[in-house]
């Protein structure tokens, strides 16, 4: 069950020129705890995809995924810590990071409904899902592919698991 207040969706506070990138997005997710590269990418899909559908709005500048092999990708977070491969990124206690609080709310339902999971049910879970599926179409499975995530897709299709009518 997604763990999202109605209350993110109808807030007033909405600045469309934010001054946080997907760096800060990925650094808040690591002050929670320690965790693979994959599933801070998914992590951060997950909060800019809810961005859309709750607020109708990138939550971060800088906010495209790629549909890759094992799902959403980031290419600032993939080049950020490539370097790490499967080893855990450690927990980031040292950050403070000011996010509005619409923003700060969602990233904590994000969090709630997500940060139980392990990298691999993440890249499970995009797999299923209508963004991730309509960037690759036509691809197989197992081919690299650069295609870009298209925004109204995953604000549509989290919009309709929002309101119940997810098909």
């Amino acid at each position: 069950m997604v763990a999202f207040s109605n209350d993110i969706s109808k807030n007033s506070e909405t600045l469309m020129n934010t001054e946080q990138n997907i760096q800060d997005l990925a650094n808040w997710f690591l002050t929670k705890d320690s965790m693979t590269h994959k599933k801070l990418q998914k992590l951060c899909y997950y909060a800019v995809a809810w961005g859309w559908a709750l607020m109708n709005r990138p939550i971060v500048k800088d906010s495209e995924f790629q549909a890759w092999v094992h799902g959403p990708v980031s290419v600032t977070v993939y080049n950020k810590y490539r370097e790490n491969g499967w080893n855990l990124l450690p927990k980031n206690q040292e950050i403070e990071l000011s996010f509005s609080s619409d923003i700060e709310e969602l990233l904590g339902s994000v969090w709630a409904t997500y940060g139980d999971k392990d990298g691999n049910e993440l890249e499970a879970l995009s797999h299923i899902e209508k963004p991730w599926r309509s960037a690759r179409e036509g691809i197989s499975d197992s081919d690299i592919s650069s295609n870009k995530i298209d925004e109204s897709i995953m604000r549509d299709f989290y919009l309709s698991i929002f309101r119940g009518n997810d098909k």
